[in-house]
């Protein structure tokens, strides 16, 4: 499950590598991503690939949840073949790219975890493979798919992104259903991963802290 990420490139640098061709759009996206909070995400619109900025999670409401209480962002994809996620899954205006620089996942013991950084050598940034939608509550939302690890990520955790080669982009935004699957039930390789383990706690202060979800 991955719940921070981050762009530590300009909107600029972003557009660039992802062949972005109409104007770049004036958002704001954090460098450090966390569920709720917007990101950048690359789709098609007429034709062209665009950048726009979205929030991290689509809203669902859980059973039981009060009225008043606000949805919980699904900010993880865990199989694109769930009734949640497979409508928009098998039409590829749904599918996005989502830039990266690196992904984060939690170590160590409870009440002491810290972050454990994961990026691609010597590509400083890399997509990873995407949803999108326009949402009532949050406006255009975006979430990320998720596979099983390599052995590289398997010292921290069993799951990792959907992370996509330079080559692969197009197939993702406009290749059949069983082609998207497919990249979801691969294993990413090995020897492409670095790992960066920090002392950074896992729970830093956030101004609007917002509880991760999973389908």
């Amino acid at each position: 499950m991955c719940n921070l990420f981050t762009v530590r490139k300009s909107a600029a640098e972003v557009a660039a590598h992802f062949g972005v061709t109409l104007p770049v759009t004036q958002f704001n996206a954090p460098d450090e991503v966390y569920p709720g909070y917007p990101g950048m995400v690359v789709r098609e619109k007429e034709g062209a690939r665009v950048l726009e900025s979205m929030s991290w999670g689509w809203p669902v409401r859980l059973k039981g949840m009060k009225p008043e209480s606000k949805p919980k962002p699904v900010n993880n994809i865990a199989d694109l073949r769930k009734p949640f996620w497979i409508g928009a899954a098998r039409k590829p205006e749904f599918r996005c790219l989502i830039p990266v620089t690196a992904f984060a996942e939690a170590e160590g013991e409870k009440g002491a975890k810290t972050r454990t950084w994961f990026s691609l050598h010597e590509r400083p940034i890399f997509a990873w493979a995407g949803l999108w939608r326009d949402s009532a509550e949050w406006g255009p939302v975006f979430s990320g798919a998720m596979t099983d690890c390599n052995e590289a990520i398997r010292p921290v955790h069993d799951r990792m992104p959907v992370l996509l080669h330079e080559g692969e982009y197009d197939q993702w935004l406009h290749g059949s259903f069983e082609e998207i699957v497919g990249f979801q039930d691969r294993c990413f390789p090995d020897e492409l991963i670095a790992m960066e383990r920090t002392s950074d706690p896992w729970n830093k202060p956030r101004s609007t802290p917002t509880a991760p979800t999973l389908l």
